[in-house]
């Protein structure tokens, strides 16, 4: 579904962001204060303003409120990304997402109002390091604080010819299997009688404490 996009800072995460945002037919506003920056996408976004998002009359002239989302994608000036979090709100943005630097950043975004709050270089770093932790789990989701989804490739031959039944993984693990992806079929939702065969990728969700365990359980060899 088509949706609009404002993106406040286009820096490399707000420029990246725009970038993928587009290539997908979404309608994407760029905004920066800086008009190098702008005149990078000028030929990508939808619209390219330069403006200062610190201000709330130029978010106001810009009509943020009428978009679907909002993304404060600015870098390091801290006091610039929590300015313009608490314009978009108080001018009645309805999604607005924002960029935190570190932890304190978070803790303040979250306390003016930022309806969701990323961190993406320690999600990279923490994405990065279980890849090399656990090898065969090839995509892992943060849900909350206690649950997660991952995408888990069966490499345990004790598992090969077994039934999600069988497996009792539900009962074991407390986790959901959600989807299995056989060479290029992908089966939803599984019948309890299907039989795992090498390499499939499970997907499951649950307690993320249970996901790991799972991971290591399905990884063993020998």
């Amino acid at each position: 579904m088509k949706q609009t996009y404002a993106i406040i800072g286009l820096g490399r995460f707000g420029g990246a962001l725009l970038q993928t945002l587009v290539a997908n037919g979404q309608d994407v506003m760029g905004i920066d204060i800086n008009e190098e920056n702008v005149n990078d996408y000028r030929d990508i976004a939808t619209q390219v303003v330069v403006a200062d998002a610190q201000e709330d009359d130029v978010l106001r002239k810009l009509d943020i409120a009428s978009f679907d989302h909002v993304i404060i994608a600015i870098g390091h000036n801290m006091q610039a990304s929590i300015l313009a979090t608490i314009n978009a709100k108080d001018l009645g943005a309805k999604n607005v997402i924002a960029k935190a630097e570190n932890h304190t950043h978070l803790r303040v975004l979250t306390k003016i109002g930022a309806d969701v709050v990323v961190q993406p270089e320690r999600e990279m770093g923490e994405r990065v390091a279980r890849k090399l932790l656990a090898p065969n789990m090839l995509n892992f989701i943060e849900l909350s604080d206690d649950y997660s989804m991952a995408e888990i490739q069966i490499v345990n031959p004790a598992f090969y010819g077994r039934s999600i039944k069988d497996l009792n993984i539900r009962k074991k693990f407390g986790l959901n299997v959600i989807a299995v992806r056989h060479d290029n079929e992908v089966i939803v939702a599984p019948e309890a009688s299907y039989t795992l065969q090498e390499k499939d990728i499970v997907s499951v969700v649950g307690p993320k404490d249970m996901v790991d365990d799972f991971d290591q359980i399905t990884n063993q060899i020998n």
